[in-house]
């Protein structure tokens, strides 16, 4: 099994120490409407909630440890720093040699929410992060050259211990998201994208806040030229100011300035006064990409450390566990905060049980709703780390009318949670799609587990059980329909179609011999339905696949050995093949920082008439002609020594 943390991954594994620490008085709370959260009315306030807190949390303060020494890991941060590069160009105005949006080749959970991922399209070309590098190949013009390169962090200033993760694209800026280990948490580089596919530094910002890493979630988002971040922060109440979340411009001696005050600070009632510890600011920041100096601005919550997050066009979502209260007759129920993007003020409701990731959310503006599925356990710990692949309990499905988000402090009716069957496994997936939600669970190293997975339909009928021919470590959506992917009998790789009319039909399976899914990220997938195909019946699928064996775990961290492509024509299934990698192994790319894939590293790309196969430093184009695709040329940009560029 592989490890539950990364390299250098810190955990909170402090222990509170509460009996006899109850403080004999509670708080004061000031006198709310009850229509949305209560914010701290000043900085005492704050300043007597945090003595409170440390009064809470006793001698033993909550504290963070590496499970593997950074130093010693030489796959993580071995290599010498970089020679220090020239001083960087001025930075330009936002508005700067203006580019045409690129298309939208990431396979996202929301139309219109873009999310980090490792690759980007940007007009003319394709923009790449990998291994602690930003890297770009001309497409436009028929083309495929690899045309330039940079380190994803400031030019002589990398701190070990740091991971560059996500990416994101708008106009010429591309935004690198990274976090830190040895500086102020999470760091956002940005960079100047020059018409002839050149690279230059712009600038630097960064956020405290803890690790924001999720084996199933990305921290980043984009709507429109607003930048979205979600990051904990783990309050040292003692010297609470040091630990407020807050943004450092440039190097280590750059200004800090607090990113929340008190007064953007907010909790339910009971948190306000002060009955039981709380240790994590949760924390969601926006930035305004078309400034020419990053403007940001953050609200922050409080709450158990345990979370799921999920964003939809109009508000963060974020679920946090049960507080921790050993002495306690009655515990103080989970929260599930709402954010509004507006600006406008955040809300919370009162919850039971515990989602798996962000896809156990679904926002429903028509009827002005959230959907969440959740499991029993309420302090699974959420999708941190590796949180998302391992949940436990009964089933059932949460319906919460935007109204009742108010201070916390109301439970929204027992009828707004409908049971659903359990399922029996630690592996869990979900998926609402067009007019259901799809469920399933399975144990690791067991292809016989969740051969079959529940379609429940939205509108309130029963659920119905579709048995398959394979497992289930992922749907998705094809179109007007839904796909179930998994491991068959014989080392293959099942796919089957499902047709979601008024009854859940599987309409066509294919099994790939020889073979499993090489990425378990949702961005690893992509469907394009063909141009003139009403409802998406008829189009082409794109997943990494690796033909080795390579033990448990290899998916987590990108282990493709090709992408498989399998097209669909009115609901029918037909192999179209793969495009294969040609990678050597041990070729040194001198590698210095964030040298584990942990947010993978293949991706099937459709960009307008063109199909692209991303397998670590190869990108290959391919052309399906009579139904089967041949590659028509590639490109390999695996760096070489810094001293040869």
């Amino acid at each position: 099994m592989l490890n539950k943390v990364r390299f250098g991954a810190a955990l909170l594994v402090g222990t509170l120490a509460l009996a006899g620490c109850r403080a004999a008085d509670e708080l004061s709370v000031p006198d709310g409407d009850g229509a949305g959260l209560e914010a701290f009315a000043s900085e005492d306030a704050f300043e007597r909630f945090a003595e409170r807190m440390e009064e809470l949390q006793g001698s033993q303060q909550t504290e963070y440890v590496t499970t593997v020494d950074i130093q010693e890991d030489a796959v993580a941060e071995a290599a010498p720093p970089p020679p220090v590069a020239p001083p960087p160009p001025a930075a330009l105005e936002a508005s700067a040699a203006p580019r045409a949006e690129g298309e939208q080749i990431t396979n996202t959970q929301e139309q219109g929410v873009d999310e980090g991922a490792i690759v980007k399209d940007a007009g003319d070309y394709l923009v790449i992060l990998r291994r602690g590098r930003i890297f770009t190949v001309r497409h436009g013009g028929n083309m495929l050259d690899s045309v330039d390169s940079s380190d994803a962090f400031p030019p002589g200033e990398f701190v070990p211990g740091t991971w560059y993760d996500e990416m994101l694209v708008r106009g010429n800026q591309i935004i690198v998201v990274g976090y830190s280990y040895g500086d102020f948490g999470t760091e956002i580089n940005r960079f100047t994208l020059g018409d002839d596919g050149s690279i230059s530094y712009r600038d630097t910002h960064y956020l405290r806040s803890g690790d924001y890493y999720s084996s199933s979630n990305y921290a980043s988002r984009m709507i429109g030229d607003e930048l979205i971040f979600y990051a904990p922060v783990y309050m040292n109440w003692a010297d609470w100011r040091s630990t407020m979340p807050a943004l450092r411009r440039g190097g280590a001696n750059g200004e800090v300035v607090d990113l929340v005050e008190p007064e953007s600070i907010y909790a339910t009632p009971a948190t306000l006064r002060g009955k039981y510890p709380v240790g994590v600011a949760h924390t969601v920041t926006r930035c305004d990409l078309s400034a020419a100096e990053l403007e940001c601005e953050a609200d922050a919550v409080l709450g158990g450390w345990g979370r799921v997050f999920y964003v939809s066009p109009r508000a963060v979502y974020l679920w946090t566990e049960q507080p921790y209260m050993p002495d306690a007759e009655e515990r103080d129920p989970a929260q599930l905060y709402r954010l509004p993007l507006d600006g406008s003020r955040p809300g919370a409701v009162p919850v039971e049980g515990a989602p798996v990731d962000q896809f156990s959310f679904s926002e429903d503006r028509t009827d002005d709703i959230l959907r969440v599925i959740v499991r029993g356990d309420s302090n699974q710990g959420g999708e941190g780390m590796w949180g998302a692949e391992f949940s436990s309990g009964d089933v059932g499905l949460l319906t919460i009318p935007m109204d009742s988000f108010t201070d916390g402090s109301e439970r929204i009716p027992q009828e707004a949670m409908r049971e659903l069957p359990s399922v029996v496994g630690y592996r869990f997936h979900n998926r609402f799609v067009p007019g259901y939600l799809l469920y399933t669970a399975a144990n690791y190293g067991s292809e016989s587990d969740g051969r079959f997975f529940y379609a429940v339909p939205l509108d309130g009928r029963e659920a119905q059980r579709i048995d398959l021919q394979h497992g289930v470590t992922r749907f998705d959506i094809m179109g007007s329909d839904a796909v179930a992917i998994g491991p068959a009998s014989g080392g293959a790789l099942g796919f089957s179609a499902v047709s979601l009319g008024e009854d859940v039909t599987i309409e066509d399976v294919y099994l790939l011999p020889s073979a499993s899914e090489g990425e378990q990220r949702s961005q690893a997938f992509f469907y394009r339905p063909d141009s003139n195909s009403r409802g998406g019946l008829s189009g082409t699928l794109g997943l990494p696949v690796t033909r080795t064996s390579t033990g448990s775990g290899g998916e987590f961290l990108g282990n493709a050995s090709a992408i498989f492509f399998l097209r669909r024509e009115d609901r029918e299934f037909s192999p179209a093949g793969d495009l294969v990698s040609r990678a050597k192994a041990g070729v040194d790319d001198n590698c210095v920082a964030s040298c584990v894939d942990w947010y993978g590293n293949a991706r099937p790309i459709f960009l307008r008439d063109r199909i692209f196969a991303l397998m670590g430093y190869e990108l290959v184009e391919g052309r399906i002609e009579n139904g089967t695709i041949r590659e028509v040329r590639r490109t390999n940009f695996t760096p070489r020594g810094r001293g040869e560029r």
